[in-house]
């Protein structure tokens, strides 16, 4: 009987909710410091989820969360370009 396969699950950085990876969007800090939004999910460097709602991206912003997440100082036009990105995309 073959195995089951394992869906990796990620845990959502505004609503602490866990989720299928491929149902989240991820934010990524290279190693220059550039943060931006990972559609592919490969892009190398620290990752950080975020559920697939706008709700969550608001949150994002209103917290801060990507401060907290990266340990640095991240400046609001990233907020407002993830926020433009996932609301844009859509």
């Amino acid at each position: 009987m073959p195995k089951a396969k394992k869906i990796p699950m990620r845990t959502c950085i505004a609503c602490r909710e866990e989720k299928p990876k491929k149902e989240m969007l991820r934010v990524v800090r290279n190693a220059d410091g550039a943060i931006s939004l990972d559609f592919s999910g490969k892009l190398p460097g620290r990752g950080a989820y975020i559920c697939n709602n706008a709700d969550c991206v608001k949150k994002l912003r209103k917290y801060r969360l990507l401060n907290k997440t990266f340990s640095a100082d991240v400046p609001e036009e990233v907020y407002a370009r993830v926020e433009e990105e996932f609301l844009g995309g859509r």
